[in-house]
């Protein structure tokens, strides 16, 4: 096996990576392959980076991201290593690659790197989370009725091994007049002694409604005040439509974990995604999947004495994966840092006011999404009068607009307006929706 060098990295944490590594010496690649830096002025340039068919208004972005240019550069680089010299490649790359990724997360939501754990995906992110929540017999995990399946399944098979119980509750009646108020009061007036998950999604997939997630945050830690340790609510968050959009950092968010894919928002490679947990929390977790963490690993084959480590290595899946595609998502996170995280936001939040107003005014369509910034992102939810959510999407898709509809019990036509849209693109969906009829 090719260098004892391996020991002194952490395979998927960096908690003892070497200062280079953490200082950012390292090239941001490999050695001739540095990304380019400095901010991108216009959302034109953006737009560039990307090669989405131009016959296209694409506001289905959020569901799985095209690869802008320097993650599709990064990806090929590191196909074409592995596939010229595949094991001579992954021992030279996978420590110290891994590493860079960690980081370069790890900045841009303002953690630790330790405080991470690598996944392919949302879905596999809240099943290794809710898999392995040390529950005792008789505790509760509470969560909504406005959650996506993969929580709702993951949570539920959860309380199946350990005797927990899962109690969904609704947050609102009707978003209309919704209020931040009243999300965080419903909330809370639904826990009891024995709830000691809280789960929820903060960016509603099912009708782009954004919960108050810090305030959520400051009130269950308010009743975790007068609770014994063993008993403290860890608060659990569905990040995915928020990580990209909104301009946040996880140190101030106030929740225990947060669990988001990097394939959507962020303009990740497909098939990447990450968990992030609170050091207090960590220990809640116990991994579901062994880990192919260079220590541990070294741990097993009694190479090095056992000593603890981070939960985030353990909760790290093993195994081989698509490694192109997870050693190029550091390039991701840098590519946001270059567009500025509050340019982000407001862009985003612009573009669905855009969209929002437009449709709130049209007699024959009902907003289901609300107007407010404060209780919406990214996506924008509605319904035309005489057609189904599918007939809308399709005939969208016919006048060349791409959108999607909502996977629930209840089901509506969903847009969703990012960075690689224009204040046209919105006008001509607009004006299309307008004419929409059965």
């Amino acid at each position: 096996m090719p260098g004892t060098d391996r020991r002194g990295f952490l395979v998927r944490t960096g908690l003892a990576l070497g200062a280079t590594v953490l200082s950012g010496q390292l090239p941001r690649a490999f050695a001739g392959q540095p990304s380019p830096q400095g901010k991108i002025e216009s959302w034109d340039a953006v737009r560039t980076q990307f090669p989405l068919s131009r016959h296209l208004i694409h506001l289905a972005g959020f569901f799985l991201a095209s690869h802008p240019t320097p993650v599709r550069e990064a990806i090929e680089r590191h196909r074409a290593g592995l596939d010229a010299d595949p094991i001579g490649y992954w021992f030279e790359h996978e420590e110290k690659q891994e590493a860079k990724v960690l980081q370069a997360a790890a900045d841009y939501l303002g953690v630790d790197p330790t405080e991470l754990a690598l996944t392919d995906s949302t879905t596999m992110g809240l099943g290794l989370l809710y898999g392995g929540l040390h529950l005792r017999e008789g505790q509760e995990i509470l969560t909504t009725t406005h959650d996506h399946y993969s929580t709702e399944m993951s949570l539920r098979l959860r309380a199946k091994r350990t005797g927990a119980t899962v109690r969904q509750v609704s947050l609102y009646q009707s978003l209309a007049g919704v209020s931040r108020e009243q999300l965080i009061e419903n909330l809370v007036k639904h826990v009891n002694a024995k709830t000691r998950v809280v789960a929820v999604t903060w960016v509603h997939s099912s009708t782009g409604l954004k919960l108050p997630i810090q305030e959520m945050a400051q009130a269950i830690t308010r009743i975790n005040d007068s609770r014994a340790e063993q008993d403290r609510m860890i608060f659990c968050v569905d990040g995915v439509h928020a990580l990209g959009v909104e301009d946040f950092r996880l140190a101030e968010l106030g929740c225990d974990f947060l669990v988001a894919g990097t394939h959507k928002w962020m303009f990740g490679p497909r098939g990447t995604g990450l968990v992030w947990g609170h050091q207090r929390a960590w220990p809640v977790a116990n991994a579901v999947i062994p880990t192919f963490n260079i220590q541990a690993y070294d741990m097993w084959m009694k190479l090095i004495p056992a000593k603890p480590l981070p939960q985030s290595i353990h909760v790290t899946p093993g195994g081989f994966h698509s490694f192109e595609h997870r050693w190029a998502l550091d390039e991701a996170f840098t590519f946001h840092q270059a567009l500025g995280k509050s340019r982000v936001t407001q862009r985003i939040h612009e573009l669905n006011q855009q969209l929002k107003q437009g449709l709130a005014v049209m007699p024959h369509v009902t907003l289901h999404t609300p107007l407010s910034q404060d209780l919406s992102a990214g996506i924008v939810c509605f319904e035309v009068a005489g057609l189904t959510p599918q007939e809308v999407v399709e005939k969208l898709r016919r006048r060349g607009i791409v959108g999607s509809v909502t996977p629930y019990a209840v089901q509506y036509a969903r847009l969703a307006p990012g960075l690689l849209n224009s204040v046209s693109d919105i006008e001509k969906t607009l004006g299309e929706i307008r004419h929409l009829r059965s």
